[in-house]
């Protein structure tokens, strides 16, 4: 069954607010037939791309996230955003291992995670104007 659906939140920048964004598109996506491990594929991809905007993005900066989720033709669009720092070199921060905040001791494995996960990851961004995670997911 084709279902379609969609929201968008914006919250602010704070630690604490990964952990609304993962409920937040687990009960959103719970409307379809998702398989738990599906569910759970998507909470933890969306973990990390708000984790990035967080962490990466805004650094001590305060700033908004924008989490989107669209279902429509048996899949999930989930897209989050900020208006933060953005990335010079999107290619190498996609490489494993590759952290811009080391001195945090960030282990570097966001993207790489949120590629395992997910079915399709795009990533676009513009230094001084932030950066959009555009990930895919088919149920």
């Amino acid at each position: 069954m084709s279902y379609q659906n969609k929201i968008k939140i914006q919250f602010l920048n704070k630690s604490a607010n990964e952990g609304f964004a993962r409920i937040a598109v687990a009960a959103f996506v719970s409307q379809t037939d998702v398989t738990v491990e599906q569910l759970a594929d998507i909470k933890t991809s969306v973990s990390e791309a708000v984790t990035n905007a967080i962490v990466h993005g805004y650094e001590s900066l305060v700033g908004y996230i924008t989490l989107e989720c669209e279902l429509a033709n048996n899949q999930i669009t989930i897209t989050v955003s900020d208006c933060g720092r953005g990335m010079s070199d999107v290619e190498l921060a996609r490489q494993p291992l590759y952290t811009s905040r080391p001195e945090l001791e960030r282990s570097g494995m966001g993207f790489t995670v949120m590629e395992t996960f997910m079915d399709n990851v795009e990533v676009t961004s513009s230094l001084g104007m932030g950066t959009t995670v555009k990930m895919t997911k088919i149920l």
